[in-house]
């Protein structure tokens, strides 16, 4: 079967929410298609990675946005820019993008699509980490910077292509949320050589990449003679696709916009 023909689409109930799953040769897609094997509430009907990729199922892209309600993305931010705005010239499907390492301008572009279609963006799909966000903020607003310095650390897999991940500069624009400042004015993400004391005010970024870590977070604040850390580990990688699922439930048929996990928990209000 060519990849231009779409297999035929599982049976599929009234209200049941159809998904395309991007990425679906990689680790994430596996482990959404694993997820969504049996629920009744949502269905895979079509499968699509990279062009020229070779799999049992797979279909193009573009074959795989007409077919669903929403597509679920893991993959790396230039596929994610083009799937966005594929999903924005064709008034659909809405998505769900779970990359992490854009830049401003590629930020900027899914932005523009999100002016046409529903996305949900965000750099970690769990609720605990979520959580952990509200938490960090809310310390880093009560205890006073100029005593305290806070310090995001993060470990990851070998397999990661970006740092700081982006669970890790979320839980930085919280703290810098907390406490009424811009996280690129006070952001310090690299340490080599004699670097001198630490800024005061400086939120820090230390990384590491090893193994099949499969995500670890914490949040130091650091004061003369005390410390305090708040940390979250995640021990399957089935809990972020859990939540990405439970995001393409919340964002079939909501209006175009770009929300993030916060919203689709009800967070932000």
């Amino acid at each position: 079967m060519s990849q231009n023909d779409l297999a035929a689409p599982p049976s599929v109930e009234k209200g049941t929410v159809t998904i395309a799953l991007a990425g679906a040769l990689g680790r994430m897609g596996q482990a959404l298609a694993k997820t969504l094997a049996g629920r009744t509430d949502a269905v895979v009907v079509a499968r699509f990675d990279r062009p020229g990729a070779v799999g049992e199922g797979l279909v193009e892209r573009d074959a795989a946005l007409k077919a669903a309600d929403v597509a679920i993305d893991f993959t790396i931010p230039e596929a994610s820019v083009a799937l966005a705005e594929a999903a924005a010239a064709n008034g659909g499907p809405a998505l769900v993008i779970g990359s992490t390492g854009f830049s401003d301008e590629q930020n900027a572009r899914i932005a523009a699509a999100a002016t046409k279609v529903a996305i949900v963006k965000s750099g970690n799909y769990s609720l605990g980490v979520n959580m952990l966000m509200g938490l960090v903020r809310q310390t880093a607003a009560a205890l006073p910077a100029a005593d305290w310095d806070v310090e995001v650390y993060e470990a990851h897999h070998k397999r990661k292509i970006d740092a700081p991940s982006g669970t890790a500069l979320m839980l930085g624009q919280a703290a810098a949320d907390g406490r009424g400042v811009g996280l690129g004015q006070v952001a310090d993400r690299g340490r080599d050589g004699m670097t001198g004391p630490r800024k005061a005010g400086a939120i820090g970024f230390s990384v590491v990449r090893g193994g099949g870590i499969i995500g670890e977070h914490s949040v130091i604040f650091a004061g003369e003679e005390e410390v305090l850390t708040l940390s979250h580990s995640a021990t399957d990688r089935g809990l972020f696709a859990r939540g990405a699922v439970a995001a393409a439930l919340w964002v079939k048929g909501r209006p175009p916009g770009l929300y993030d996990m916060q919203d689709v928990l009800g967070f932000e209000n």
